[in-house]
């Protein structure tokens, strides 16, 4: 799939656990490792916001498009 999750970039960046992403954007760490390892077919817009919000970040920092990407088995 072309478009890639950098989450995990962005958490490296903020030090910030996943565990402590999870308090702050009241997800569960299953989902939100679901998304970290890009295997999520969908994200809410809500949820892209408590991401930001969390991360001090925008959406482009954690979303990324790259053409002729497949996805990964």
């Amino acid at each position: 799939m072309p478009i890639i999750v950098n989450l995990d970039v962005m958490m490296a960046k903020r030090k910030m656990s996943l565990n402590e992403l999870s308090e702050k954007v009241d997800i569960t760490l299953s989902n939100l490792s679901i998304l970290k390892t890009g295997k999520a077919k969908a994200v809410r817009f809500s949820t892209l916001e408590s991401l930001c919000e969390a991360l001090d970040c925008q959406p482009a920092d954690l979303l990324e498009y790259r053409p002729g990407e497949e996805k990964k088995s």
